[in-house]
């Protein structure tokens, strides 16, 4: 399979295809209805990146906005929920926590054919590639560190305070999750997988038990965020559609198979030589990660095939939407691609777990 510059290929926006055009004229009554300060009329672009739910920019005369909406086409139950991403970044904003300002969410379908949410487009850098090629020792050492520290501060935010207690159940995360996405695999599946068939009986037989109770953010990583343009700290956590109360060992330990992904240009750092990047190791992620939260790590192998079957979970959603024609990028087809490798190596991590 060919590399891909994921950077190049992915990052700013392309003219809207015809098959994502929204109704404008609906779209601009909209805002002027529901967004303060709006000013026509507006212009409509399309991000490169993303499979899951379509996000545009939308350029208007005094500002500039993001909107995310649903996917065209038949979804699978619970997927999707734009609603969920606008009330956590609604709640957290306030706190100081890094997320776009939010100015309204649309649930009437009517009116560009699908729920959707508006929100600020955030000035600053996306990084892609796990490695910063761009980036010093110094500077890598110190992007890494933000975002432990972020999702750290993220974990360790109380949800009843900011009205989010009711967002999710704050117990039983992983068993919640092995179960939803068995559903959503099976409503999705397109070919029969051994390994898959084993992680869906053996996962939820061994779920360790869970410690602590927060807001988890389920698909924390380097390309969902934005960094300050002259700061190595985080401007803006980005794509919270799997966000929920959970358990934050499983959320940080998804953060942590970066160190065992394979660099692909990326997140992923595995066959990286980290030391001479000035890259922190996994230990010294995690013993931040400790000092900031107090929250004791386990051995991490049972979560990380948790974290793989779920990944696996949604990318056989996009594969199966590649095949009925409705997935929201290019990129999607080769994604849909990493179904079979993600599960073998969920079952290697589940295995060394314990898996007979």
């Amino acid at each position: 399979m060919a590399k891909i510059d994921y950077e190049k290929e992915m990052v700013g926006t392309i003219d809207v295809p015809e098959a994502d055009k929204l109704d404008e004229a609906a779209l601009t009554a909209w805002f002027e209805a529901n967004v303060d300060d709006f000013e026509g009329p507006m212009a409509l672009s399309k991000f490169k990146g993303g499979q899951s739910n379509p996000t545009y920019k939308v350029e208007t005369g005094n500002r500039n906005y993001v909107l995310r909406r649903q996917p065209f086409g038949k979804l699978l139950p619970s997927a999707h929920a734009v609603d969920r991403e606008y009330k956590v970044m609604s709640a957290l904003g306030p706190t100081g926590f890094p997320v776009p300002r939010t100015f309204g969410l649309c649930q009437d379908t009517d009116v560009i054919g699908s729920k959707f949410f508006v929100m600020e487009l955030i000035q600053g850098r996306n990084l892609w590639n796990g490695s910063l090629p761009d980036s010093s020792p110094e500077e890598r050492r110190e992007i890494y560190h933000a975002m432990v520290d972020t999702l750290a501060d993220l974990h360790t935010t109380d949800p009843q305070k900011i009205g989010l207690g009711d967002y999710g159940k704050p117990q039983d995360y992983c068993a919640r999750q092995i179960a939803r996405w068995t559903k959503q695999y099976k409503l999705s599946e397109t070919e029969e997988i051994p390994e898959m068939e084993a992680l869906i009986a053996w996962l939820p037989e061994t779920v360790p038990e869970q410690h602590a109770s927060g807001i988890v953010h389920g698909d924390y990583r380097l390309d969902n965020m934005i960094f300050q343009p002259q700061a190595n700290s985080v401007a803006a956590v980005l794509d919270w559609e799997l966000s929920t109360l959970g358990d934050p060992i499983a959320d940080f330990s998804y953060f942590v198979l970066n160190w065992h992904n394979p660099s692909d240009g990326r997140a992923g750092l595995g066959g990286v030589d980290i030391e001479k990047l000035g890259i922190p190791s996994a230990e010294e992620v995690t013993q931040r990660y400790v000092e900031r939260t107090g929250y004791p790590v386990p051995d991490m192998d049972w979560y990380f095939a948790f974290n793989l079957f779920k990944f696996a979970g949604i990318i056989q959603g996009i594969k199966k939407r590649v095949i009925d024609g409705t997935a929201s990028s290019a990129h999607a087809k080769q994604m849909s691609e990493r179904v079979r490798p993600l599960v073998q190596t969920a079952y290697g991590f589940a295995k060394r777990a314990g898996m007979d």
